[in-house]
């Protein structure tokens, strides 16, 4: 049986770059040989794709407004027909699959496509090594529970008071669903060098990924910005995170 995927989502406030990051990991990891990696955009505001530099044409949730509001093909039922089209809500890459997870844009009670949707994803995750969850930072999707509960929840920030606070709220969010405080660490991104250190509580950030002119030019050139150059200053640092992160993979596996 095949090793299970470890599991990272990728959370904070808006504009700290957490879609940058989560894209310069699924990189890394490919970069190391682990492909291939399963990337997921949780946020309604999908963009993880542009990062990446693939195409997406439609969401797991207009997928499931179809299934209710579409008639069945002849010889489906509903289940099979979740099923079916969640594989070709996939898109395939070299070394790495996305699957964007959007919002249904009805109302009403979900609960049976979720529940599909959630073993959907059960069966898809064995394909791969790592799975990278780009979240927005409610989780709604991890307290659906449509994703799981994730190995290790990445809170992206600043070191600013409000980047501070939001790191403390997610926390809390976070530990009230059931996860683990020891799964759960703080990023700082686009860090000043000698900015003074920060406190964060009882755990020091995993990682420091510092300033980035080539982020910010592919950026504003609307590249995907997880191509940048693999000597630019941000991509070394996620490089020696996703290293960090492997090794916790292999602690989860030598435990078990």
């Amino acid at each position: 049986m095949p090793p299970h995927p470890f599991t990272i989502a990728v959370s904070g406030k808006g504009g700290t770059g957490k879609t940058t990051v989560s894209s310069l990991l699924v990189r890394s990891f490919i970069a190391m040989g682990e492909s291939p990696v399963l990337a997921v955009d949780a946020d309604p505001n999908a963009n993880l794709h542009e990062a990446l530099g693939v195409p997406v044409k439609e969401t797991l949730g207009s997928m499931r407004e179809e299934a209710f509001s579409r008639n069945i093909p002849p010889g489906m039922n509903r289940h099979d027909y979740v099923r079916f089209r969640f594989r070709q809500a996939l898109v395939e890459s070299e070394g790495f699959d996305l699957v964007a997870m959007g919002r249904p844009e009805g109302t009403g009670c979900y609960c049976f496509a979720n529940d599909l949707l959630s073993e959907c994803m059960e069966r898809l995750e064995r394909d791969y090594h790592f799975i990278v969850i780009d979240t927005e930072a409610g989780m709604e999707h991890i307290s659906r529970g449509t994703i799981g509960k994730p190995d290790l929840l990445l809170i992206v920030s600043d070191p600013g008071a409000r980047g501070l606070r939001t790191i403390a709220r997610i926390r809390e969010i976070a530990t009230q669903l059931g996860l683990e405080k020891e799964k759960i660490r703080v990023v700082f991104n686009q860090y000043k060098t000698g900015a003074a250190s920060v406190d964060i509580g009882e755990e020091s950030p995993i990682a420091f990924i510092p300033e980035d002119p080539a982020v910010e030019k592919a950026d504003l050139a609307a590249e995907p910005v997880s191509l940048i150059s693999d000597d630019s200053p941000a991509r070394i640092a996620v490089r020696e995170l996703a290293e960090r992160i492997r090794e916790m993979k292999r602690e989860r596996e030598d435990s078990r």
